[in-house]
């Protein structure tokens, strides 16, 4: 039988919002698109909500995802920034639930851990890992998209049956006992 699924991964911000998509056929997983929302030149943090929830609608519309990930904010001594990330996280959530998408919440930890093996991984190693994986030609300059389609990914990785008395010593052991969880186009 012939499955397939579309996976939404968002990476809310209210200066950036990063998003890539990915396409799922029997558990063979292949890039989309990534790209970003900026939003920098909006003063109005009540318009860059709307531009997000747009945005997002809009993404669902053009692609039909059947499934939406986001990026949890992170917990930070800055109360007034994790404020904002949860308005941004809660409108991208709330788009999606307005077009009956499932949402599935990932912690930043949880998806650098699933990308690269290393719940600590940078920014950087996420992306490389990202385009070894996927098989992508360039990376944007800011790293919000491949943040989002990080979330896509991690989404796929954590959608699958636990298989249980499989044990790993770490990403590359997992990527030699698993071939076919990688996609080489």
């Amino acid at each position: 039988m012939n499955t397939e699924k579309i996976i939404l991964g968002i990476d809310p911000g209210t200066t950036i919002m990063g998003f890539g998509l990915i396409k799922v056929v029997n558990r063979k997983m292949s890039f989309l698109q990534l790209n970003e929302l900026h939003l920098q030149k909006y003063d109005d943090p009540y318009i860059k909500l709307k531009l997000i929830f747009e945005r997002t609608v809009e993404l669902i519309d053009t692609w039909h995802p059947d499934e939406i990930a986001i990026e949890a904010p992170f917990f930070g001594k800055n109360v007034q920034s994790m404020l904002k990330l949860g308005r941004a996280q809660g409108v991208a959530m709330a788009a999606g639930l307005s077009r009956e998408v499932p949402v599935t919440e990932y912690s930043p930890k949880k998806i650098k851990m699933a990308i690269t093996g290393n719940g600590n991984a940078s920014k950087e190693q996420v992306a490389g890992m990202l385009q070894s994986l996927l098989s992508l030609k360039s990376l944007p300059k800011n790293l919000d998209a491949t943040d989002g389609l990080a979330a896509a990914v991690c989404h796929f990785y954590n959608s699958g049956k636990v298989e249980i008395g499989k044990n790993y010593s770490g990403w590359a052991a997992f990527v030699k006992q698993n071939p076919d969880k990688l996609n080489k186009q």
